[in-house]
């Protein structure tokens, strides 16, 4: 039988949703660019989107529910069902899998009893594994809400979630401090974060990402005061040291 159509929001949180989305769209030349951050606002609202919210989206921007859908099944971002307050995702790529993701992965399903992307019976934690986070020197990563806990074991990764679940403050390693799925959703559809100094946090490239940058400036790595690299060309082309030693030096 055909699915009845959505219901609506309740005319009060319609009429608050409606003046984030007028915002929003306000943003763009064409309200349909505003479909990505209106799918992370009603994402905001529910926890992962709702017929009620694709109904909204479609709406708000002129388009079929169809069309809302396809966009909101695409991107793996979306959440289709609901979820945890926490989105736990273990990197499984090439290099965090060697170090040890797939350890992780293992040991939190079986410590939390889901498999990928479950969610636990209090709705605390979602787990899954995700793909590059482009943090490999700090391998093996794990992200809560998409905030960055590296260097991560699989004892650390239990205890992580442990404290999760138990209410605990929990750090990220970098970045700002962490909060809750639906919040961290809004603020992808482009608001605020009012947190006093969750702006000012940040966290730059790890130890082993600048070595490698020193490496190609010809700089002498840190702790290596014996070891000379040169760089790989000047303006005037290769250097003597980095095309190698000549006729003269290797008799």
């Amino acid at each position: 039988m055909p699915r009845l159509p959505a219901p609506d929001y309740p005319a009060d949180v319609k009429a608050r949703l409606a003046a984030d989305a007028e915002e929003v769209i306000a943003r763009y030349p064409d309200s349909r660019s505003a479909l990505l951050p209106l799918l992370h606002l009603v994402q905001a609202e529910d926890g992962y989107v709702t017929r009620t919210g694709i109904r909204f989206c479609a709406e708000q921007l002129g388009l079929t529910t169809a069309e809302v859908t396809a966009v909101s099944t695409f991107y793996s971002m979306y959440r289709r069902k609901p979820s945890g307050d926490y989105q736990v995702g273990v990197c499984t790529n090439t290099l965090c899998a060697v170090m040890g993701g797939d350890a992780i992965f293992e040991e939190l399903k079986e410590h939390l009893g889901v498999d990928n992307g479950g969610t636990t019976d209090d709705g605390a934690i979602t787990l899954e594994h995700i793909e590059c986070n482009a943090a490999c020197d700090f391998a093996p990563v794990v992200m809560v809400n998409w905030e960055f806990f590296d260097n991560q074991t699989p004892r650390s990764a239990r205890q992580l979630v442990d404290d999760l679940r138990a209410g605990r403050t929990v750090e990220p390693t970098r970045g700002a401090p962490l909060c809750s799925f639906k919040e961290t959703a809004r603020i992808l559809a482009g608001f605020p974060d009012t947190r006093p100094g969750a702006v000012a946090a940040t966290g730059g490239a790890g130890p082993a990402s600048l070595v490698g940058l020193r490496l190609a400036r010809g700089e002498t790595p840190p702790g290596h005061a014996d070891h000379v690299v040169s760089p790989r060309a000047t303006a005037d082309g290769p250097t003597d040291e980095a095309a190698g030693p000549t006729h003269e030096e290797g008799e």
